[in-house]
C-alpha cells in the first residue's frame, strides 16, 4: 500500500512543477510535467485497483 501512497504523491509533486512552470512562462516543460503527473497518477490506481482485485474488495 506504501507503493500507492508515494506515486500518488509524486503524482501531486510534478502537478506542483508543472503549475510552478506554466506561471513562469517554459510551457514545453510544464506540458512534460503534466504528463509525468498523469503517468504516476495512473499508475497508482493501476496499483491500487489491482490490489484491491486481490484482496477481493
Amino acid at each position: 500500500m506504501r507503493h500507492i501512497f508515494i506515486r500518488g504523491i509524486l503524482a501531486v509533486v510534478w502537478l506542483a512543477a508543472a503549475v510552478v512552470s506554466g506561471g513562469s512562462g517554459k510551457f514545453a516543460l510544464a506540458a512534460l510535467y503534466v504528463i509525468l503527473s498523469g503517468l504516476f497518477l495512473y499508475f497508482a490506481y493501476a496499483a491500487w485497483k489491482k490490489e484491491n482485485d486481490k484482496n477481493g474488495d
